[in-house]
């Protein structure tokens, strides 16, 4: 490992600040230019008046000037304190910690189904052009890229639970009757397998099924697509021609040559899939009742609960960066010109 690694990862972090305070400088406005008030949404019952949707935004502090709010925000934020939701009774912290793993163990799983089976396509894709394979490809990117998310997912949910019978009622992370393993890493598969619980296990695995293959058909289009692409252009470039002249063997000039050039495209794309599916999860995850941050930031906002979503949106955005990172030090492993340059 290079020794400029360590500074390298302090200068990307500190170029990640500005968007992470960019970011929660945009929510804090947006939340409070949209229509809705959250004092008037709890004051809604029987008997309230004006007086009492006053004393709700005194107490708060939605009163206060928009300034003022925002210091006070900022501040909080600084002590790790991301506010209360009202529409849940708890800390936003806590309720986020509480659904985050669902919505990384999904995005994770699909994410692993997309490259499984993205890479080999594109790269067999590649190595046949005009065949089958190749149209197969296409076909999947052109699905991939033009039926929404959502659409997928009620069309599995029809197919292999309405009609067919053979997925489990999509109300979650596992049967309504089961007990969840003890929390650990809060992901149900990983808890699962670490207490020992079979019948837990499976449950997971089999509600995990249709909504990875939802979100995984929609990162496989971009990444099959790129694949594709960049081992095209490198197959019929000069040093890999050069390579077969050599007598080199097949296996050598796919592997060794063509594919590990092809993997900072790769790479790329993968960073800009994974960032673009945890905002993708929004849409699966209220299809399948699933869990997780996104559906709970969708009912913060409904619900015009500012501290909900602006936590959601600050944790994103890290989530965002933290994965940009991973990318920028991927990249020099792939390969060390481009690696770590800034």
């Amino acid at each position: 490992m290079p020794r400029s690694l360590p500074l390298f990862v302090l200068k990307r972090i500190l170029a990640v600040l500005p968007v992470l305070a960019g970011a929660v400088l945009f929510t804090f406005v947006i939340m409070r230019v949209l229509p809705g008030d959250p004092a008037a949404m709890l004051a809604s019952g029987p008997g309230s008046g004006p007086e009492e949707v006053a004393a709700l935004r005194r107490q708060l502090g939605l009163d206060r000037p928009l300034a003022e709010q925002l210091v006070l925000y900022v501040g909080d934020i600084a002590r790790g304190d991301l506010g209360r939701s009202f529409t849940t009774g708890e800390p936003v912290v806590r309720d986020l910690l509480q659904r985050l793993p669902a919505s990384l163990e999904l995005t994770f799983s699909a994410l692993l189904l997309a490259v499984a089976t993205a890479l080999p396509l594109g790269i067999a894709a590649a190595l046949r052009p005009g065949s089958v394979i190749d149209h197969a490809c296409r076909l999947v990117a052109t699905v991939g890229t033009s039926l929404p998310a959502f659409v997928v997912g009620l069309g599995l949910i029809y197919a292999f639970y309405f009609a067919l019978g053979w997925a489990p009622e999509p109300i979650g992370r596992l049967d309504g009757w089961m007990d969840p393993p003890a929390a650990v890493t809060g992901f149900v598969l990983v808890d699962s397998a670490l207490a020992g619980d079979g019948p837990a296990f499976l449950s997971g695995l089999r509600h995990l099924v249709l909504p990875s293959i939802t979100m995984a058909l929609f990162a496989l289009a971009p990444l099959a697509r790129i694949t594709r692409g960049a081992m095209l252009d490198l197959l019929s470039s000069d040093f890999i021609r050069t390579a077969r002249s050599l007598g080199l063997s097949r296996w050598t000039i796919l592997v060794h040559y063509a594919l590990r050039n092809a993997l900072i495209a790769i790479v790329t794309a993968l960073g800009m899939v994974f960032s673009t599916m945890l905002g993708a999860n929004v849409l699966v995850e209220k299809v399948f009742a699933w869990p997780g941050v996104s559906s709970y930031a969708i009912d913060a906002l409904m619900s015009s609960d500012y501290a909900p979503v602006q936590g959601f949106v600050l944790v994103v955005a890290g989530i965002f960066a933290a994965a940009n990172l991973v990318i920028d030090i991927v990249y020099g492993l792939v390969d060390p010109r481009a690696g770590r340059s800034g």
